[in-house]
């Protein structure tokens, strides 16, 4: 008996070990995942594809980040953002971080890339080239910071043109805006004439770093969802007038936190989102103008918030349900998205736990 004991709870153990496995597998192969981590009214958003590929796009704060007198940033030294991606990445199951893509070099999305590689191996950054904001203040200090861990020689890095596909496996991400250029082609299924741009005028150009942000478009089966970075209104007006170049999106990453430099409606209009998930704090984005655009969208089932908006108050913010995090102290409470390639897929709020599935259409 105690000859064959050890043997058998081996036996036990590997076939319980290949269930639990397989049981894992049948539940995340499948599915595209995505995180929506908050960060304050910064933006860090992590997918995992099925193949167990990761993307994180940007990383917060470099710590708890306030406005000041001056209108710049203040920030204390902990690490809350790059705290709060880790968990998020350990909840996926991940030991690294295969792809970091930067859409800009604002602190509230690159700020976070030293405390992050800290915490957490990263293989590649993706970015778009120079930084374009040489204004002797915080933009080139993240710059500054971030060029100065691509010198160790230690990660790859990519720099897309738009049209490029990003060589990630599981989806397809397609570059749509990067450095100031978009695509000239419409993406397979648009083009066609946007008879919301009638009699709007084209925005003047947007001379900071937002309009220089690398966004994609991914498509997983007949899931597409877009990230446009903090993309302005000026480049919007070009991707969506006078021909609608990205076609109908079913989720929409709402750009620039909800401020009213982007999402205008000649856009967010035409992309005819299915749900749109807005990553604002409670005082940055979120801007009343935005959300009255995004709840009065053609098509829209929801929108999702991180954060209440005090700006939006009762009449303005999405239903309790669909915030993450109500009024009051942080609670760090994010959301997350699980696709088929079906189209179908579910959010889920985690501060209540509860779930809203959508339907493939």
């Amino acid at each position: 008996m105690k000859a064959w004991l050890p043997r058998s709870i081996a036996i036990v153990t590997l076939v319980l070990g290949c269930i639990t496995s397989a049981s894992f597998a049948q539940t995340h192969s499948d599915k595209l995942r995505i995180y929506f981590i908050d960060v304050e009214g910064g933006q860090s958003t992590l997918f995992v594809t099925p193949q167990g590929e990761s993307l994180l796009i940007d990383a917060g704060w470099p710590g708890n980040c306030a406005v000041n007198s001056k209108g710049g940033f203040d920030c204390s030294p902990e690490a809350r953002d790059a705290d709060r991606i880790v968990a998020a990445a350990k909840k996926a199951g991940l030991s690294k971080i295969d792809y970091v893509l930067i859409t800009h070099y604002h602190v509230d999305h690159a700020g976070g890339i030293p405390p992050l590689v800290a915490r957490i191996p990263v293989g590649t950054f993706i970015d778009h080239g120079p930084n374009s904001e040489l204004d002797k203040g915080i933009t080139e200090k993240d710059y500054a910071d971030y060029q100065k861990l691509l010198a160790t020689g230690k990660y790859k890095v990519l720099e897309p043109k738009p049209g490029d596909i990003l060589p990630i496996k599981g989806f397809k991400a397609t570059v749509i805006s990067s450095d100031g250029n978009l695509i000239t082609n419409p993406l397979p299924g648009a083009g066609q004439q946007n008879s919301y741009c009638q009699g709007v005028a084209a925005p003047p150009a947007d001379q900071t770093e937002n309009s220089h942000s690398l966004g994609i478009q991914i498509d997983f089966g007949k899931l597409r969802l877009i990230d446009l970075g903090d993309l302005t209104r000026d480049k919007e007006f070009q991707l969506a007038c006078p021909a609608n170049k990205l076609g109908h999106i079913d989720v929409y990453i709402v750009s620039h936190h909800g401020w009213d430099q982007s999402s205008s409606a000649v856009f967010v209009d035409a992309i005819h989102p299915r749900v749109a998930i807005m990553d604002n704090g409670a005082k940055k984005g979120g801007s009343t103008s935005v959300l009255k655009t995004i709840e009065a969208a053609p098509g829209l089932e929801t929108l999702w918030q991180l954060h209440y908006s005090e700006e939006g108050g009762p009449a303005n913010n999405t239903k309790e349900p669909y915030i993450a995090n109500l009024h009051g102290p942080d609670s760090g409470y994010g959301l997350e998205l699980s696709a088929g390639k079906d189209g179908s897929f579910d959010v889920t709020n985690i501060r209540t736990g509860a779930t809203k599935h959508y339907a493939a259409k």
